[in-house]
């Protein structure tokens, strides 16, 4: 691997593992302009690596006792559907549309995370969300992760920590375990499209897979807010970068 893939492979693991997502929105951008993928193989190498690298942290989540097991399987169990269909719409669209539609949901997910900032810790006083509710929640990231390659976790957190009233870990948690679902459920909507080079997955899974567990560790430590603006920053300018080169 190149020293820009490994830098890439870290990163995507250490902010999947401090935010409980956000490395696999940067994912398929870095590909696509710094590695120099195809677009749709871009996406698909993307939900790979990012299922994989989601899974190793939910599996650290749960050995830590953080992961919320019935509440991340109501949301990641209907993820399944959403992003399976939504891995066949993608696979359908132009390469141009599907970078588009990338550069807006960046700019939404720089929105969620600036406004989230502002939110802290969950909310309390409000009734837990009804199942049907979370499921919804699960189509609707599943579908979003199938379409254009990202895991989806800036909707899942802020959704878990505000409205069903979990503390950030644990909501950062199941976000890995919805996005682990989604990402690789996503994949065979592209079957018959897009052939994955797994020489290249495998090392970058392992990598980011190091990544991910280190930051599930020391997010506890870190000033979210402040990373979560900085977050929100830096995705506003790499969304400004896709659309001109879209």
């Amino acid at each position: 691997m190149t020293p820009g893939a490994v830098a890439l492979a870290l990163a995507i693991g250490l902010s999947m593992g401090v935010l409980g997502g956000g490395g696999s929105i940067i994912a398929v951008p870095a590909l696509t302009f710094l590695l120099h993928l195809p677009p749709k193989e871009a996406v698909v190498t993307s939900l790979a690596i990012v299922g994989a690298v989601a899974a190793v942290g939910a599996i650290s989540a749960i050995v830590r006792g953080a992961m919320p097991v019935a509440l991340a399987a109501v949301v990641g169990v209907a993820a399944i559907a959403g992003a399976y269909a939504g891995g066949i719409a993608g696979s359908h669209l132009a390469d141009r549309t599907q970078l588009l539609l990338l550069a807006v949901i960046m700019l939404v997910a720089a929105l969620v995370l600036w406004r989230r900032s502002d939110h802290g810790q969950q909310v309390s006083g409000l009734p837990r969300p009804h199942p049907l509710l979370l499921a919804a929640l699960g189509v609707s990231v599943g579908a979003i992760t199938g379409l254009v390659g990202v895991g989806g976790g800036f909707l899942i957190v802020p959704a878990l920590v505000i409205y069903a009233r979990q503390p950030m870990q644990q909501a950062a948690a199941a976000s890995l375990f919805v996005i682990a679902l989604a990402a690789l459920a996503a994949i065979p909507g592209y079957a018959g499209r897009v052939t994955l080079d797994w020489s290249f997955i495998a090392p970058f899974v392992a990598i980011g897979g190091c990544g991910v567990v280190a930051g599930g560790v020391v997010a506890q430590y870190l000033p979210q807010r402040r990373l979560q603006r900085a977050f929100a920053a830096a995705l506003v300018i790499l969304a400004s970068y896709v659309l001109t080169r879209a």
